[in-house]
């Protein structure tokens, strides 16, 4: 039996309802049992990460740059980042060196800590190409490691595809070419913020990298879910919509207890009414629907419990809605958070 661990959600406005009231910032509580805490209510919370290494460090990327936790997320203070309204978008520890952690921010900007999260240094601005413009800044919505190759990192970019790096983060490359070439075929194409048809192809949500097939990066896209085999020159089409009715991916996660298996939160749209929890126990090759709830907004951000494959919660957009089994799927809770919220847009279980 796993030992009490907590949820954590971050809450934050949505230019799409920019009337929508309510609080935001993070919540926390027991995955078990207990209410729910508003425990970081300064600021609006794009995303929330637990250590992997140290459940007690917790982070809250936000509006104003990086927040962290020391017990466990009952208090958060403002770190010692350089830059002042920057919007964090992501997280990553370093593997080999738990007090080096990488955040990804908006505009397209990576810092990097040697401290644990206490302090921060920007790293150079990626030279990369602009494909895609919209009435917000392209944002590092989720960073990856390499398993083997540990200097080398992967970053999931809203409306700007992905980009590559080999020297940890000082450096990185376009990786989104063969994302291009999969959007002049007409049913990868969509244009809702921009004056591109290619932009549902480089609407970069999540990527990840199943550590027992470490040469196929994931990517979920506003398209779908895409794999490329060759450090992210070509894409594949891995053609979700033969298993869900709904294939806008906005989360992908790898299992960190069981090998082979993928979670994947698919959806209608960015902002829609429906949305399903879909799990793949074959390396992401055929999926099957895992949750047995109704949600009524996008599903944002998928949350695995460290070390007990049992557990797997979700987030969905609109009105504070967590849904969690404790039981593999057999059954379902809802844990709403509580009062008025404006959007949920992260989930993290540790």
């Amino acid at each position: 039996m796993a030992e009490q661990s907590n949820l954590y959600v971050g809450v934050a406005g949505y230019f799409g309802r920019p009337d929508h009231k309510g609080r935001v910032g993070i919540f926390r509580r027991g995955t078990a049992n207990g209410d729910w805490q508003h425990v970081l209510g300064a600021v609006q919370a794009f995303t929330v990460f637990v250590h992997p290494q140290n459940p007690e460090i917790v982070f809250a990327g936000t509006n104003d740059g990086v927040w962290r936790s020391t017990d466990r997320g009952a208090t958060f203070r403002r770190t010692a980042f350089p830059d002042a309204g920057k919007q964090v978008w992501s997280f990553l520890v370093d593997s080999r060196d738990p007090d080096r952690v990488f955040a990804g921010a908006s505009p397209i900007g990576l810092y990097r800590s040697d401290d644990g999260g206490a302090s921060w240094l920007a790293l150079p601005a990626p030279a990369i190409d602009t494909h895609c413009t919209g009435p917000f800044a392209s944002r590092v919505m989720r960073l990856v490691q390499h398993p083997r190759r540990h200097d080398e990192l992967y970053a999931a970019l809203e409306i700007n595809g992905v980009m590559r790096s080999i020297d940890l983060g000082q450096t990185w490359t376009d990786c989104s070419a063969g994302l291009l070439t999969l959007a002049e075929q007409e049913h990868l194409k969509s244009r809702i913020v921009s004056d591109t048809t290619a932009e549902g192809m480089l609407d970069g949500h999540a990527v990840t990298i199943n550590p027992a097939d470490p040469d196929g990066l994931w990517l979920a896209v506003r398209m779908g879910l895409f794999r490329s085999g060759d450090q992210g020159h070509t894409w594949k089409d891995m053609e979700v919509g033969r298993f869900s009715p709904t294939t806008y991916g906005r989360d992908i996660r790898v299992s960190p207890v069981e090998s082979n298996t993928l979670y994947s939160a698919l959806s209608v749209a960015a902002a829609s009414q429906d949305g399903g929890l879909y799990r793949s126990d074959d390396g992401g090759e055929s999926w099957t629907r895992f949750d047995k709830v109704q949600v009524h907004g996008t599903i944002m951000s998928i949350g695995l419990h460290p070390t007990d494959a049992g557990q797997v919660y979700i987030g969905a957009r609109y009105d504070g809605e967590v849904f969690g089994t404790r039981d593999a799927g057999r059954t379902w809770q809802a844990m709403p958070l509580p009062g008025e919220v404006q959007h949920i847009y992260s989930l993290a279980c540790g």
